[in-house]
């Protein structure tokens, strides 16, 4: 079938323009849709919650308009007080971004209603595309294909478990309000789908206020190919080419290319491409679509002529920006132009894809931890792109490098929102020259006191499949155990050590030797020791001795290592060791526990710095637990909320039995039993806690001799 093309008529009134529009989100998007606001003269007007005060979308803006507190409930998914801040602040139209109210009807209903234009899709389009059920059996009538499954309001768990053996096993749990895979459940066996809605319901009434679930037949080793489409209010509809979006983890999004892989690999993968993008199309036209949406399909890898319909999200993607480069459009500025009334000038015939582009999303988390949250503040920052880089992605420093970012140094990254810190977005001729940019450019890219995911992106896009593109949406899963992850070696400790060392008053690079206790003594210096914190557990010592203008440094008393301190400035260091030279970033945030954070080529780690009463604790507890047992004390791994508790105190639990969940940027993650006992608990739900705060502890049954002998079940407790 021959796309319609666009009709390139003026319209028959002068494009109405806005002098103001304020963008109703957060971080980097908002950076990002501030940067097109500028560039089309348009003041923009950014809302701010108490904790993003300094944030940088705030200060980039031109106005900037207070909304409350830290929560999103007090804040960005307020209503009121946004349409508050536009009358403010005389903005005429909200961008809203994606997430938060992006894809809120009553959002769209209120601005409506106060006569604020709102650059979306008309509130019907939200309606629809807002509930999975309705959109999937809303645009089968329109020849799009779709999973089978049973998608219908209202259904109960018992609705849900009868339905199940038609639809087949495995099948996923989806939540109808639910986005950007958040809330999706895998029930591999009939007997786990009972207890697996029960935690799909209550996960799916926290993160979106609504409850009603559907299933789907799994598709095994699927790919997730999404269409990017813009439509305006005069009928125009077309299509901008696919994204290839299969590599995810717990169904969210990591890297996504334009275009996708599997088409590029087909010989007539033109004619797939046209195939998909008619369905997109077809899906946007059934609701009058306006604006720029985005249509997900399952495609078959083995079958690539067969996709499936999975849900249009009628917000702007996370993962637009690999799009304009390869279009040269960009999305956000139609975004405010159609919104303004304005006819879509670019036909279908208008689109050609150049290039290939890839996008790597920086998340705050630690991926060898179950990609554990990770919170912090930035001690050094050092992003080799351009916050206002064109559509295009061409930059005189740093060629074919975007990064889309709201990063800035001294930043406090907590757990209240989503954990994506940043974009790295690179382009190629190719999708191998692709890759290789984006290698480099993630090599680059230095951000210290918060844990990220840098390193791991590198290796997943130097992954034989994921080179050879044979992707699909459990690689990363199947791929995660078996990927080695650097950790702090000599060298690392080394630099650590040398960092403090060198903060020394009378050090080369300080000040006055006489105000500091240190080994220092008359006739030679003694050695000077620091201990550090390693990450998950242990301990190590750097000693670092310094005479006649030499430097060597050990390890937990090993061989000495002659170092030079090359270079020192601001957060680099530059060390010498046996005549190569190795550069890293080093940075320190003060605290109640200092911290000290190294890295290079992607990779960092933080180190804690112990005083001495924290070695000694360290040395006792472990003294006090053999060598291997398992801890019996249950600790928060992250800074979050308690959301559940499945057991009652003095309850006696099994290992490996979930004990509490936790929560924090949008994760839920469940604590067990590490040993058999009796449990008790110090949490409760609703509590806020720290990380490494004890949620419980767990008394161990030990055995009597008597018992072990007679067989007798006089069992005592013993606390360990």
């Amino acid at each position: 079938m021959t796309l319609p093309t666009t009709a390139a008529a003026p319209p028959s009134a002068p494009p109405r323009t806005f002098s103001a529009v304020l963008v109703a989100n957060r971080g980097e998007i908002a950076c990002r849709v501030i940067r097109t606001l500028k560039e089309m003269g348009i003041r923009s007007v950014a809302v701010y919650s108490d904790a993003d005060k300094d944030a940088k979308h705030v200060a980039l803006a031109d106005t900037a308009v207070a909304i409350g507190g830290t929560a999103p409930a007090e804040s960005y998914l307020k209503i009121d007080a946004i349409i508050d801040a536009c009358r403010r602040s005389g903005a005429e139209a909200v961008h809203p971004g994606y997430g938060f109210l992006s894809e809120n009807v009553e959002f769209a209903k209120a601005l409506d209603a106060a006569g604020i234009t709102f650059i979306g899709p008309g509130i019907g389009a939200i309606e629809v595309m807002g509930d999975k059920i309705r959109s999937k059996n809303h645009v089968m009538a329109y020849d799009v294909p779709c999973v089978p499954g049973i998608a219908k309001p209202g259904l109960t768990d018992q609705d849900l478990i009868e339905a199940a053996s038609d639809v087949g096993f495995p099948l996923l749990i989806k939540p109808s309000a639910g986005g950007g895979g958040k809330g999706m459940h895998v029930v591999e066996q009939a007997e786990d789908l009972a207890s697996t809605l029960l935690t799909a319901r209550r996960v799916a009434a926290s993160a979106f206020g609504d409850d009603t679930l559907f299933l789907e037949r799994l598709i095994r080793a699927p790919r997730h190919i999404e269409v990017q489409v813009l439509a305006d209010n005069h009928g125009n509809v077309i299509h901008l080419g696919e994204r290839e979006c299969s590599l995810q983890r717990r169904h969210q999004k990591v890297i996504e290319e334009a275009p996708s892989a599997l088409f590029e690999s087909l010989a007539d993968g033109a004619a797939h491409r046209e195939r998909i993008g008619e369905a997109a199309c077809n899906a946007a036209r059934s609701v009058n679509y306006s604006g720029a949406g985005t249509v997900e399909f399952l495609v078959s890898d083995e079958h690539p002529d067969e996709f499936f319909f999975m849900e249009m999200n009628t917000r702007l993607q996370v993962e637009h920006p690999v799009t304009e480069l390869v279009t040269g459009i960009d999305l956000v500025e139609w975004q405010v132009r159609i919104a303004a009334g304005e006819v879509l000038t670019v036909a279908q015939s208008d689109v050609v894809l150049q290039g290939h582009a890839v996008e790597a999303r920086v998340y705050a988390e630690v991926p060898e931890r179950n990609f554990m949250p990770s919170m912090g503040r930035i001690v050094a920052l050092a992003e080799h792109g351009a916050a206002d880089a064109t559509v295009s992605g061409q930059q005189p420093d740093h060629a074919n490098v975007r990064i889309d970012s709201a990063m800035r140094d001294t930043l406090q990254i907590t757990g209240d929102y989503d954990p994506m810190l940043a974009k790295v977005i690179a382009w190629g001729e190719g999708r191998t020259a692709a890759l290789d940019t984006l290698d480099a450019a993630l090599g680059r890219y230095t951000l210290l006191g918060v844990d990220t995911n840098v390193e791991y992106l590198r290796l997943l896009i130097n992954d034989s499949d994921v080179r050879a593109g044979h992707l699909d949406t459990g690689l990363i899963e199947r791929k995660l155990p078996s990927m080695e992850f650097r950790h702090a070696g000599p060298r690392e400790l080394i630099a650590a050590a040398l960092t403090l060392w060198l903060e020394r008053p009378g050090s080369a690079f300080a000040g006055d030797a006489w105000k500091v206790p240190d080994a220092w003594r008359v006739g030679a210096r003694g050695a000077w020791t620091a201990t550090f914190g390693l990450p998950g557990a242990g301990t190590a010592t750097v000693s670092v001795t310094e005479k006649d203008g030499s430097v060597t440094a050990a390890v937990d008393g090993g061989g000495p290592v002659n170092v030079r301190v090359a270079d020192r400035s601001g957060t680099g260091l530059v060390l010498e060791f046996d005549g190569g030279l190795v550069t890293y970033a080093v940075g320190s945030a003060p605290g109640a526990v200092r911290e000290i954070s190294v890295g290079n080529d992607g990779w960092s780690c933080r180190l804690e710095v112990l005083d001495r009463a924290e070695r000694l604790r360290r040395m006792l507890s472990g003294i006090q637990r053999e060598e291997g047992a398992a801890d019996p004390e249950v600790r928060s791994p992250m800074p979050g909320t308690v959301v559940s508790v499945s057991v009652s105190d003095g309850d006696s639990v099994e290992e490996g039995q979930v004990l509490l969940a936790v929560e924090a940027m949008k994760m839920e993650h469940q604590l067990v039993a590490s040993v058999a006992g009796t449990v008790h608990l110090t949490s409760k739900p609703g509590d806020l806690v720290k990380a490494d705060q004890i949620l419980a502890t767990i008394h161990v049954h030990v055995a009597t001799e008597e018992t072990a002998n007679t067989g007798q079940n006089t069992d005592k407790e013993v606390h360990p």
